[in-house]
């Protein structure tokens, strides 16, 4: 069996740039709670067990619910949730999706200035091309501490 490189250890210049893209969003008007809710969602989405992990611990840690994150995946039926992050939860699976219907970018431009809307756009690519990274060289999940990556 092949054993693939650890994404940690071997690819800290590649990461690099999605290291800078997550600082900067911290300086965003994002709200901190927002963007774990998006960060766990889209993990859903794509099956990203270490993401899961990393962002479950750190939602939680920054005050988030158990009820909210086991229902996450089923936001549309629950009242958890607000409009504005309603609205966030839609932007991401349909930018995760890459096919934004007009329903969901009017909802967006609603709740999101155009330059919170680029924000969480970019805040959507981010965990994705984590996602991405850590299914291609697959990091086991269970081991993050929070605030481990800064």
């Amino acid at each position: 069996m092949n054993q693939r490189l650890n994404l940690h250890q071997k690819g800290q210049n590649a990461l690099k740039t999605l290291f800078a893209t997550g600082s900067y969003l911290k300086k965003t008007s994002l709200e901190l709670s927002l963007r774990e809710l998006v960060d766990f969602r889209v993990s859903q989405i794509n099956g990203c067990a270490y993401c899961l992990d990393m962002h479950s611990k750190d939602a939680r840690a920054h005050g988030e619910t158990e009820q909210r994150l086991y229902g996450l995946s089923a936001w549309r039926e629950t009242p958890y949730y607000t409009d504005r992050e309603r609205a966030a939860l839609a932007w991401a699976e349909a930018v995760t999706a890459c096919h934004v219907p007009d329903e969901v970018y009017n909802d967006a431009i609603q709740q999101f200035s155009e330059e919170e809307l680029i924000d969480l756009t970019l805040a959507v690519s981010n965990i994705n091309t984590w996602n991405r990274f850590n299914l291609a060289f697959p990091t086991t999940p269970g081991g993050y501490r929070v605030g481990q990556f800064g």
